[in-house]
């Protein structure tokens, strides 16, 4: 069955953008991890770097050695976001960052409650479900792995 739509001539505009909306949400989206990855690791954007949130990951979460964890956590956010953002190994990309926003959303911010003004895990919990649509879906047609020929 198809669907008509109710303004018959915003369909061409919808059919011309419809390619590029994987590429629009996947750049974003890998995009905006990149700062949280850099304040990880190198301290940048007012971060703590590799050692101040190695101290955060084990004495407020409890994940030791809190170095190692920071320092996934970076190269998941900085690397995994670069890869995101180019559609390169883009599902693992993706798998690696909603395992991450699932840490952050339970072991961060679920005591917070819901919204994310006071703390809560909205935001982080909003991020993981749009990634896991990138490990379900794959970087779409205009991605370096469609490019390539190959996808995971």
């Amino acid at each position: 069955m198809t669907t008509r739509r109710l303004i018959p001539a915003l369909g061409p505009l919808y059919d011309g953008l419809a390619p590029y909306a994987d590429l629009l949400t996947r750049a974003v989206v890998g995009l905006f991890l990149v700062p949280h990855g850099a304040q990880k690791l190198f301290g940048m954007f007012g971060g703590y770097g590799i050692a101040g949130t190695g101290q955060f990951f084990a004495t407020k979460l409890g994940m030791e050695p809190g170095w190692l964890f920071a320092l996934a956590a970076g190269l998941v956010e900085f690397v995994g976001g670069i890869l995101l953002a180019l559609g390169l190994f883009t599902r693992p990309a993706a798998a690696a960052a909603f395992v991450l926003l699932l840490v952050a959303t339970f072991k961060v911010h679920w005591a917070a409650g819901f919204f994310n003004t006071a703390g809560g895990y909205e935001y982080a919990l909003l991020w993981a479900l749009v990634v896991l649509g990138f490990v379900i879906r794959g970087g779409g047609p205009l991605s370096l792995d469609a490019k390539l020929g190959r996808e995971f």
